[in-house]
């Protein structure tokens, strides 16, 4: 039998990944040994804190003490609430606690926004990790030695696992219960808690933001110029112009500020334009190409794929309550 120990530390956490990881663990549990098979999986929620609250107060965790635990096949960290750095600070013997299990040969997964605690255990440094779009800038400030897996829902890398965020947690749960288990126990567990299986990217949800936290005025102006001629054909070369800057510069200037080439900048605002126009709107998909910026059809929907993952019939259907039909 394997032993999965669900962490609970001693900050803010999202309870429902602590509560959803364990209801889905134990619900495969179930569904094996229905199968004829023994129990295979024990599974604790444990921590040093006495008590964890949810963010509004009204659930209340009462871990296990965690020192108890001697040893454990699976670890799992759930999803931290903000202020990772205290977080961080205020659970250093739960992270001393999981760096010895992984060396005693025990897996270890984060949940979500859980991959600042795992990162910083030390055992994500030149690994991979995926993290929710919007915690990108502030993971990759306070561990610069981590990889980012742009995009991806699940990492899986020599025992450690993270996911991509919020409620893709369940994506990642179903995964280790395929591992754990086998396939048919995790389509069962899809089936009955209604989770998409096979999800592996966060293109269709990520909200492109605008890359203005920098100092650089010029490409500020840039930046403000590309947005408000999204329907116009814009020249680079003229734009460096009008600025009094070479356009070699400019392209340098531009990927360190924002981290995006001109060219990639101006598809990321396009496109994350025509996804607002494909959610609340009633237009065509062609009427919402032309209105940011573009002529070919082929292009606008290969671009869109690129940065989406969907096309954008699929995009609008997905999204629009309407479901307008081109």
């Amino acid at each position: 039998m394997k032993h999965i120990t669900i962490v609970v530390p001693d900050c803010r956490v999202n309870v429902n990944t602590i509560g959803g990881a364990y209801d889905i663990l134990r619900q495969a549990n179930e569904y094996w040994k229905q199968a004829g098979h023994p129990s295979l999986v024990n599974i604790e929620i444990a921590g040093f804190a006495s008590e964890v609250r949810s963010h509004n107060g009204y659930l209340a965790i009462r871990p296990v003490d965690i020192r108890q635990i001697r040893q454990t096949d699976l670890v799992l960290i759930p999803a931290v609430l903000g202020e990772y750095e205290e977080a961080v600070r205020q659970n250093q013997e739960l992270l001393d606690w999981i760096r010895l299990q992984y060396k005693c040969g025990a897996e270890v997964a984060s949940m979500c926004s859980g991959a600042f605690l795992l990162a910083a255990t030390g055992l994500l440094q030149n690994r991979a990790c995926s993290i929710h779009w919007n915690k990108v800038a502030e993971f990759e400030r306070m561990f610069p030695g981590v990889q980012i897996a742009t995009g991806k829902i699940i990492t899986h890398e020599n025992g450690i696992y993270t996911n991509g965020g919020a409620y893709s947690f369940l994506n990642l749960i179903l995964y280790l219960v395929e591992n754990l288990f086998d396939r048919s126990v995790a389509i069962r567990c899809s089936k009955v808690f209604q989770i998409e299986v096979e999800r592996t990217t966060q293109s269709p949800f990520t909200i492109f933001q605008a890359q203005k936290e920098h100092d650089d005025e010029l490409i500020q102006h840039a930046q403000t110029y590309i947005e408000e001629h999204l329907d116009s054909r814009i020249s680079f070369e003229k734009l460096a112009v009008q600025l009094a800057i070479s356009r070699r510069n400019f392209d340098r200037r531009f990927i360190k500020a924002t981290g995006n080439t001109p060219v990639a900048y101006l598809q990321r605002v396009k496109i994350e334009a025509a996804k607002k126009e494909l959610e609340r709107g009633r237009k065509t998909i062609f009427e919402v190409m032309m209105d940011v910026g573009y002529t070919d059809d082929k292009t606008f929907r290969d671009v869109f794929r690129k940065i989406t993952g969907l096309s954008p019939a699929d995009y609008r259907s997905r999204y629009n309550k309407a479901r307008a039909t081109a």
